[in-house]
């Protein structure tokens, strides 16, 4: 099921990411996003919006309380995101292409076996 992760800014200047609910104009599984400066720049934390006192990400948000949608934003950071909430680390493509050369370099019987749904 393909949801519709929506990056927003809040009217009270929270930088949140959340899945979309069109029929109840909600954000639901609400996490806050804080920049934290490092020597190296700054470095990015998702953190669920009820922290400290919540250590999910769950909640909901009104729609009446987003004064911005970000029409573009990183792809890893929608990735973290669905992390988060799944408890699954999810692959690249660079990732699955890999699959194919650790099937060739495997060369035994379980290597033949991989290689037959590697196929392009």
């Amino acid at each position: 099921m393909a949801h519709d992760v929506r990056l927003v800014k809040l009217i009270n200047g929270d930088t949140v990411l959340g899945k979309w609910d069109e029929q109840d104009k909600k954000l639901k599984d609400v996490a806050v996003i804080q920049t934290i400066p490092t020597a190296q720049g700054a470095q990015m934390m998702l953190l669920p919006f009820g922290y400290p006192f919540e250590a999910e990400i769950t909640g909901e948000i009104d729609g009446q309380h987003v004064m911005y949608v970000f029409k573009k934003f990183p792809e890893e950071l929608k990735t973290k995101y669905l992390e988060a909430i799944s408890n699954l680390t999810l692959a690249s493509g660079g990732e699955l292409r890999n699959l194919e050369r650790m099937a060739q370099a495997g060369r035994g019987p379980a290597g033949d076996f991989a290689s037959q749904f590697l196929k392009k």
